[in-house]
């Protein structure tokens, strides 16, 4: 029993802010907002309903976008630190720590700064005059800044495990560097750029304060409609929002599983 007792605020932790609202979140998407009584209505007005339709695939893309756009980012900025030294290495990787946890108002106010109607840089560089940063393309290069350092933070220590010695072996044996890349790095790299993807991907469908600072609603995202049922900018639709937080989250559930589950057939 005393050898379970460390173990035991991690578990109240996990019924108190995972367990308990997760059952509360499923348990109201089945009642409903005017009667309170067990039904499948929100369900079904979610996928009747255009408008809600039209979040999820407006959420599918910018997360997407955002999460291979951000791996590519993060791909080449990692092969560049490779090239610097040791201390110069472990200090971006700090800042990229930092820059990570740099997200939501905070960064949508400095991207106004820089690139809104009156940015400074809109100002100062004439061929940036015409960018809309409150468009479609501006909201997905905001996502792709601050998804390319938290990439960093997963997939650097894996390209570090790169050994110099496999690529040089290849290129003594008269293959080029991409051949080497491609038939000896990739393949080891694969399962941290297919699980790198995966959270690149979550953290894009679940931003919320950043896309609604820049955009408001003008474009229809999940994670603003949830927070606009649950807040009520009309009136109050709780139990909805829940049924749309539960299918946002079976989404990235499936995400998560369908890439582990190519991952293993690959592997085999």
């Amino acid at each position: 029993m005393k050898k379970h007792l460390p173990v035991l605020p991690l578990g109240v932790l996990f019924v108190s802010f995972l367990f308990i609202p997760l059952s509360l979140m499923l348990i109201g998407s089945f009642r409903s907002d005017l009667t309170n009584q067990w039904t499948f209505t929100n369900y079904t007005e979610i996928f009747k309903n255009a408008y809600y339709n039209q979040a999820f695939v407006n959420s599918l893309l910018i997360a997407l976008a955002s999460s291979i756009l951000g791996l590519i980012g993060t791909f080449l900025l990692c092969l560049c630190l490779l090239s610097l030294s040791t201390h110069i290495q472990e200090k971006v990787a700090s800042i990229s720590n930092l820059a990570a946890n740099f997200a939501g108002i905070p960064l949508a106010f400095s991207f106004i700064i820089l690139l809104g109607n009156v940015g400074v840089l809109k100002l100062m560089i004439p061929i940036l005059a015409s960018f809309n940063l409150y468009s479609w393309v501006g909201l997905t290069i905001v996502y792709v800044y601050f998804q390319i350092p938290l990439g960093i933070l997963f997939l650097y220590p894996s390209i570090k495990e790169v050994k110099k010695e496999w690529l040089e072996s290849v290129s003594l044996l008269g293959g080029s560097s991409w051949y080497a890349w491609r038939k000896v790095a990739f393949p080891f790299l694969k399962p941290s750029i297919a699980s790198t993807f995966v959270i690149l991907f979550a953290n894009g469908m679940g931003t919320y304060e950043t896309a609604y600072a820049l955009t408001g609603n003008n474009i229809n995202l999940l994670t603003v409609r949830i927070a606009a049922l649950v807040s009520g900018d009309v009136f109050a639709k709780p139990n909805l929002g829940s049924a749309l937080a539960v299918l946002f989250g079976l989404i990235l559930i499936l995400t998560m599983i369908s890439v582990q589950w190519k991952g293993m057939v690959k592997n085999k």
